[in-house]
């Protein structure tokens, strides 16, 4: 079964154009963002077998990508005015 990337965009498809000037104004969120992305891409690639590891270790990566994922949201529903 193949699996997908959950990037941001299409987690908060709502909030495109705050997530754009976010990333584009905000240096923390920025940070936080491509964390996010680039702990989601490994995700990815041990979900679908590129580069296996153990369960605790995949368990651990979606544990650190949800804490992102609160994270850039907080950012995101306190930026709206």
């Amino acid at each position: 079964m193949q699996h997908e990337h959950h990037d941001l965009i299409h987690e908060f498809p709502e909030y495109r154009e705050e997530i754009h000037n976010l990333k584009t104004t905000n240096e923390h969120f920025r940070e936080i963002f491509d964390a996010y992305h680039t702990i989601d891409k490994e995700v990815y690639r041990v979900e679908n077998n590129i580069e296996p590891r153990s369960d605790a270790a995949l368990e651990e990566l979606k544990k650190r990508r949800l804490v992102l994922k609160d994270e850039l949201f907080r950012i995101i529903r306190q930026s709206k005015p």
